[in-house]
């Protein structure tokens, strides 16, 4: 159901039941844009700590869903080429980077299911979000963007949508009256970003004023245009780029044939296998477009879960 009034939004707060059942369809085993102005990023400090309090929205006027969630992958091939599209499975459609994966997979090998392990999809979620407090760019705070995040900060929602205690009480976080700010605290640890200690508040109205909020809900930003067919190569497109980067535009369904460079950036493993991946290439020539392809993907990467 979508809304287009403030009203509407108001009356359907007791569709909390449905939004629900959209989490736990994410909990059911299932057979991924862009960094712009829109999207909003914590600032850390040189120690890669950072603080920011924000607020995430409902769904955006006209849609249903307050996230929406995007698959995509990121390998480098035997070629030195990188494989960085959205995968089409985030549109319930086959995509040949999966069909690759359950090959290997299913061949029994232990090599070769390393190696479809290693070029596994990657799940990035986005939500608008108000930002209350970010002390590393003011400017930021009061203002409506998109925010881009993996699955540990939605696990940190789905915790407050369905708490594990018997003394908490299910709280919607994308709700205006009933939702909370949620404080993202992110501390690195060993290399990595964490948000173990992120945490929401008591949960509290955005604001007593209906001017107010609505005006907050109308600067929100599609999440429907972020998964829209138009954001993904069809299938002979993908299977073309795949089989370029693998070379020789052929299919192969062993380890040895592909590179072991590959990854999923929610496994931590993947920062640094990606790591070691770009420091072999440092000793040969790259081409100019190698290392533009390269360096765009990191720098997303940089910044993500």
């Amino acid at each position: 159901m979508s809304f287009n009034t403030l009203s509407d939004l108001r009356k359907a707060r007791g569709n909390f039941d449905s939004l629900m059942k959209e989490v736990e369809k994410l909990d059911t085993p299932q057979q991924g844009k862009r960094g712009d102005d829109r999207e909003w990023k914590p600032t850390v400090d040189q120690a890669g700590n950072g603080y920011a309090v924000i607020r995430f929205l409902p769904a955006p006027q006209g849609e249903d869903m307050p996230w929406a969630q995007l698959w995509n992958h990121g390998f480098q091939g035997p070629t030195g080429k990188w494989y960085i599209e959205n995968s089409l499975t985030t549109l319930k459609q086959t995509d040949p980077v999966s069909e690759l994966n359950s090959e290997l997979w299913n061949s029994g090998v232990e090599s070769n299911k390393d190696v479809a392990r290693k070029q596994k999809r990657r799940l990035s979620y986005y939500a608008n979000i108000l930002v209350v407090e970010d002390s590393g760019n003011p400017s930021n705070n009061g203002q409506v963007f998109l925010y881009k995040f993996g699955k540990k900060i939605f696990d940190k929602i789905k915790d407050a949508m369905q708490p594990e205690f018997q003394d908490e009480d299910p709280m919607n976080p994308f709700d205006f009256w009933d939702g909370a700010n949620f404080k993202l605290k992110i501390r690195q640890v060993e290399g990595y970003r964490n948000y173990d200690k992120s945490e929401f508040s008591a949960a509290t109205a955005i604001s007593d004023d209906d001017a107010a909020i609505e005006a907050i809900w109308g600067k929100q930003h599609s999440l429907a245009e972020i998964i829209a067919p138009t954001n993904f190569k069809s299938y002979d497109e993908l299977k073309k780029k795949l089989d370029f980067v693998l070379g020789n535009g052929a299919r192969v369904s062993t380890a040895e044939s592909i590179s072991s460079v590959t990854g999923d950036s929610s496994d931590d493993s993947f920062l640094k296998d990606v790591t070691a991946a770009v420091e072999s290439r440092a000793a040969a020539t790259p081409t100019a477009s190698d290392t533009e392809d390269t360096m765009s993907y990191f720098a997303k990467l940089a910044m993500d879960d």
